[in-house]
């Protein structure tokens, strides 16, 4: 059975934890942590899931340099998460570092590597700030379909 994955936008650790006590009998049982839980908590909030054979989508959205991201992304590999997302506006460069990183950190670890997922256009963004403020001429649809092509040749 594919996991659904429980969004986990809580501000602290133990909201978060207290949050999925009606859950502790699902199995699997799949989390989605994002940057206000992560930033927080840091690497210990992933650890104390991983304990309880939760898995993680660690959703932070990786984007900056590609050197970065790939130090980034080797820091994330070593957590045992099962999913990681990076922004593919980052490129193809920035991409195949990550997945570089991922499967460095992991290695390192002696963990399996996240799966990588690439995030397109975020959901806030609109046509027009796409078009007024970000001076992309194609439609939404364009870039979308734009950037998840370039995400699947990485």
């Amino acid at each position: 059975m594919k996991p659904v994955f429980i969004a986990l936008d809580f501000v602290d650790a133990p909201t978060a934890l207290k949050f999925l006590e009606p859950f502790k009998d699902v199995k699997p049982l799949a989390v989605k942590v994002g940057m206000e839980l992560f930033y927080r908590e840091g690497s210990s909030i992933i650890k104390q899931l991983r304990e309880q054979n939760i898995d993680v989508f660690l959703d932070l959205k990786l984007h900056d340099i590609p050197h970065t991201v790939q130090q980034a992304a080797k820091q994330i590999g070593q957590l045992d998460v099962q999913f990681t997302t990076v922004h593919s506006l980052g490129g193809s460069e920035m991409i195949n570092a990550a997945r570089h990183g991922l499967d460095e950190g992991a290695k390192k670890a002696g963990v399996n590597a996240p799966q990588l997922l690439a995030v397109t256009q975020l959901t806030s963004t609109s046509e027009e700030q796409l078009h007024d403020e970000e001076l992309v001429p194609v439609s939404m649809a364009e870039s979308v379909s734009h950037l998840a092509k370039i995400a699947s040749q990485n």
